[in-house]
Formats: C-alpha cells, structure tokens, sequence
C-alpha cells in the first residue's frame, strides 16, 4: 500500500507539471484544456475560491451569484479538477472544490496556482468548534493556521527533538486514573518544515501557525458585525445569535476530530478554535506561492464534546450557509485596486 501510495502521489505530481511548466510535452488529452487556460488568464487576474465537499458546494451553487463566463464556464483537467469560471459581484473568480483532507487541498491549490493568474485564494468550508466561547453556527476567520497532524509518536521514556511544539502523553488519560503509564507512550508535536519562493532553494524553515494576508484579514475585520442565520428552519433556532469571529486559531490535520479529551488538549496547548482538515494545506500552498489567502470556517459540531451522536448533519447545512454567506461578503468588499498581481 505505501509504495501505491507513493506512485500515486509521484503520479500526479508529474502531471501536474507536465500541464504547467512543459507545455509542449503536455498529455494530448490536456492540450485543449491549456489552450483555454491561457485564454482565460488573458482577462485576469482572478480570485481563487476554494471548498472542500459537495454540501458546501451545493450551498454555495444555489446562491446564483457565480456568473458562469460567456465562453468558458467549466474547464476540466484529467487530474480529475473541474474549475468553474466566472464572475461575483463583478469580481472574477475561479472557483474549485478541491475534495476531504490535506493532501487534496494541497495539490488543488497548487494546481490553481500554476494553471491561473490568481492574486490569492479565499478558503471556505465548514469545522468543527474546539473552543467554549464559540457556538455551533459561528463563523472564525482565523489569523494563524496550524498543521498539528505531523507527529512523532514515541516511547515514553524517549527523548522528544529540539524542535518538538508539544506533547500528548497518552497515559494522562487513562481510565481509571491510578497510573500515567500507558504502552502507547507519547506523541510529539513537530513543526512543519516550510519552503517558498522567498527562502533559499531547498532550504526550509521550521513554521507552525501559518499567517493569513494581512489586508484580507484586515477587511474582514471590517464586517465582524455582519448578520448570520441562527435558525435551522422555521420552528427550530440557536439559543444564541450567531456571529463572526476574526482573529483566532486553527488546527488542520487528516483528522475528523470527534473526540472531547482531544478536542480540549488542542485548546489548552495550542488554543484553537477550530478544528479542520484543509486549512492549513492551502494556507501554506498560498504562502509558498506568495499568494494571498483568508480563510472562513463555519462551525458545525463541537468536536466531541457533545452529548451522544456528533450533530454535524443536522447543524452542517447551517454552518455551510453562514460560511457561504461570510465568504461573499468578503468578495463584495475586496477593491478592485487589491485585483492586481
């Protein structure tokens, strides 16, 4: 399976520079799709719009204010990418839904990044809610994202690196608690190791909380007021009106994260207040293509703290409006000065 796997990833990574860099030796069956990209960054540059799965998507496609462009509404590539390309609010944009989990957010964002002349992305989907002050149906635009999935799981009574930025020790949560000691050790916490256009070639640098542009995090602060959804439907409301947050932390790892002991130790050690599977990878594909990037979560569970079934298929399509709707605003704020690359 690890060598698939391998061969998979290495795979794509072919193609997508074949369709990139080496034009000419391009597959045959993506020729014509090239040709129509660089037609359509002859009218950029564009805004990228990034989603993660079909909910979000449906809720996001049912607004009708992505107007499809006259000539090249779709453009699929064999990696099995569909992009959509239009206009919001008079903003072009390039929308995709890049599909669950790191990996896929990652190549999708690339993909974007070197197929179209974008000055960013806008990353939008929903998560889980990791912190108490937040309710289902909020909606965080968060400053630093984190990717808290790369791991060194250890004996307990090894030495953890220099470059550790936390630990679980797993022992802390046995049942009944009479000893800390348990044979499945401890897990370290390791930095992602970070290459960009900005740093030395093959060179990276050791980042945890991956910052967000500034003036896009900036406007959004502007509309932290704007008014959410706290009804379901017509008979069943939040207790509390929901609202947008600006400012805050994210964690991203290839978890979906229902578990409550978990939840709250990413709270205490890394004070997160949402917990996703994508964020991170865009965000750092964004950064090491010195591309802009904002990202909005709406949250749609608590992660595990609740009582009985996690709610995220009652409460997701809430949270998928609320995000949706944040998401626009954002897009009818941005100046038509922030458009240039």
């Amino acid at each position: 399976m690890e060598f698939k796997a391998v061969t998979l990833y290495a795979t794509v990574m072919v193609i997508v520079v074949s369709l990139t860099y080496e034009r000419g030796s391009a597959l045959p069956w993506n020729k014509k799709a090239l040709r129509t990209a660089g037609e359509i960054n002859k009218e950029g540059p564009w805004i990228g719009l990034v989603t993660v799965y079909p909910p979000e998507e449906a809720t996001f496609m049912s607004t009708k204010v992505l107007k499809p462009h006259p000539k090249y509404p779709l453009l699929d590539f064999s990696a099995g990418r569909r992009f959509r390309i239009g206009t919001i609010y008079g903003k072009k944009v390039i929308y995709i839904r890049c599909g669950v989990g790191m990996w896929n957010a990652g190549v999708t964002t690339q993909m974007m990044s070197d197929l179209f002349n974008i000055v960013g992305v806008v990353h939008f989907g929903i998560a889980g809610n990791a912190n108490n002050s937040l309710s289902i149906g909020d909606v965080t635009v968060p400053k630093y994202v984190a990717h808290t999935g790369i791991w060194e799981w250890l004996k307990l009574q090894d030495t953890e690196e220099a470059v550790s930025v936390g630990r679980l020790l797993i022992g802390d949560y046995n049942v009944p608690q009479v000893k800390k000691i348990n044979r499945l050790g401890k897990i370290s916490y390791q930095p992602e190791e970070f290459y960009s256009e900005s740093g030395k070639p093959n060179v990276p640098k050791n980042l945890l909380w991956a910052k967000t542009s500034s003036q896009w995090f900036e406007l959004a602060r502007k509309f932290e007021g704007i008014k959410l959804s706290s009804c379901l439907n017509s008979t069943f409301c939040l207790p509390r009106a929901a609202k947008m947050v600006v400012g805050l932390r994210a964690s991203t790892a290839n978890i979906f994260i229902d578990n409550g002991p978990y939840r709250e130790f990413l709270f205490k050690h890394f004070q997160v207040a949402s917990v996703d599977e994508e964020s991170a990878a865009v965000v750092l594909t964004c950064l090491s293509n010195k591309l802009n990037v904002i990202v909005f979560r709406g949250m749609s569970d608590l992660a595990g703290s609740q009582q009985g079934e996690n709610p995220i298929a009652i409460f997701g399509p809430l949270a998928a409006r609320n995000v949706v709707k944040a998401t626009l605003e954002f897009i009818k704020r941005l100046p038509k000065s922030a458009l240039v690359t």
